[in-house]
């Protein structure tokens, strides 16, 4: 019980200095061994460089590549005037009154094309602050948009999107990214709808105040600098070329998952040296380096003359990977040696007490594990690499498809994620340049409540129909 209660201290710990401003990277670390020490007979050094340390690293190991091309891509989105093209379209077709709904469509459309939402905070921030400011709406809630548009349904929900967190499931189930399709749809429309529905009357309500743009005036200086103007500029891309790049994501990542690799032959994977696995374990995984791959290489190629430096732009790309891979390597290194710890088979025992079969254990574990880290893909890989296996024999033999649980997983860990240590939430708040006081309420309604919502239609509409 000891142990329990100092695990649980440290991770509120963890998220109320995450709350306060403290870097995650710093507090990650320091709270995994403030859990050890709480636990009478563990070794806190052992439980650093040979638990931490290596579950850190191996999450790296393993998904470093979708950080490092979702980060160029974006950029390359970003510096070649896209992303600026895609968020001034949607804002002018639904006009000023729209603001909210024009910056939630615009970053969907980037997320889903497979533009890190790291880069798109950023890309986004200084279009979507200058619709606010045009229609007099309080800023706080620019970071709730922005959550809902590139946190939430294009992150676990929509059937093939290449964010990370649709990725992982894949070895463990051998699915693809376009896994239960049906579900995913569904569970995107009500994180949609009911999001929106939220954002619009807290602008009512706001309105109704008389809260403006400056309502509340911001303590922090936003990290990108003043804010941006809308419109496109000279020598941007039409809007037909500037969706292009989205599309060949999209469709790449399609036929690679499903043609080229799920089609392919490929009995090496079995020896030793590369993993001793299959093809079906690996596929969905090289279907999205493959379309983000090609889709950097058509950017290049196509708007090489709209770049004043290419490798600049590279190299600045592959920097913005680095310190959001680092952070959700570190808050893995957190939740591993918390999942080692003799308490968390007190959590283990209370979620399969629970009863109700795999899907919704599945659903419990990772919406804990994520929430511990406060991280999606963090989270999911613990929860998958230490239940998975368990889960998918379950599944087999009540004939549940592995589909289902591929799409359970990925919503799973896509609510109790955004807690304030998430390191999404943090880095979009130091880009808005608002504090968690400010602003965490309503990005905790539209990426934590709702998103567990439509978890648990997903969960119900599985169990009554399976994967669909």
């Amino acid at each position: 019980m000891i142990s329990l209660l100092g695990m649980l201290a440290a991770l509120g710990l963890l998220i109320w200095l995450a709350y306060r401003g403290v870097s995650v990277l710093v507090l990650a670390p320091v709270m995994a061994l403030a859990a050890v020490l709480a636990a009478p007979g563990e070794p806190v050094m052992a439980s650093y460089t040979q638990v931490f340390m290596p579950a850190a690293a191996e999450f790296i190991a393993r998904f470093f590549p979708l950080f490092l091309l979702g980060a160029v891509f974006g950029r390359l989105m970003d510096h070649t005037g896209s992303a600026r093209v895609i968020a001034d379209a949607a804002a002018r077709r639904l006009g000023p009154g729209q603001a909210s709904l024009a910056v939630v469509i615009a970053c969907a459309v980037l997320t889903y094309g497979g533009v890190s939402l790291f880069v798109v905070a950023f890309a986004i921030y200084p279009v979507a602050d200058a619709l606010f400011r045009q229609a007099d709406l309080p800023r706080r809630l620019i970071p709730a948009a922005v959550a809902l548009g590139a946190f939430t349904f294009t992150m676990t929900a929509l059937p093939g999107t290449p964010a990370i967190q649709n990725a992982i499931p894949m070895p463990y189930f051998s699915t693809t990214p376009f896994a239960a399709p049906g579900l995913g749809l569904i569970a995107a429309a009500v994180m949609l709808g009911l999001g929106q529905a939220w954002i619009s009357w807290r602008l009512r309500r706001a309105k109704a105040l008389g809260q403006g743009y400056d309502h509340g005036a911001p303590q922090l200086t936003p990290a990108i600098g003043a804010p941006g103007e809308t419109g496109t500029r000279a020598g941007d891309p039409p809007l037909w070329l500037a969706v292009a790049p989205i599309a060949l994501v999209l469709a790449g990542n399609y036929v690679f998952s499903t043609i080229v690799f799920g089609a392919m032959d490929a009995p090496y994977l079995a020896e030793p040296r590369f993993g001793a696995t299959d093809i079906g374990a690996v596929r969905g995984l090289w279907a999205i380096i493959a379309a983000l791959t090609l889709a950097i290489a058509v950017l290049l190629a196509v708007h090489v003359r709209r770049l004043a430096s290419p490798a600049a732009t590279l190299g600045a790309g592959a920097n913005t990977a680095l310190l959001p891979i680092f952070n959700t390597a570190s808050l893995v290194g957190f939740g591993a040696v918390a999942a080692g710890l003799p308490a968390f088979e007190l959590v283990r025992a209370a979620i399969d007490g629970l009863g109700g079969g795999p899907v919704l254990g599945l659903a419990v574990s990772a919406s804990v594990l994520a929430g511990m880290t406060g991280s999606a893909s963090g989270g999911m890989s613990i929860a998958l690499d230490a239940l998975g296996a368990g889960y998918l024999e379950q599944a087999r033999a009540a004939g549940i498809s592995p589909e289902l649980l591929h799409r359970v997983a990925a919503l799973a860990t896509g609510g109790l994620d955004a807690l304030p240590h998430n390191g999404a939430v943090v880095t979009l708040l130091a880009v808005c340049g608002l504090t968690h006081r400010q602003a965490y309420g309503d990005i905790f309604m539209v990426a934590v409540v709702i998103p567990v919502a439509a978890l648990a239609a997903v969960v119900v509409l599985g169990g009554l129909f399976g994967a669909f």
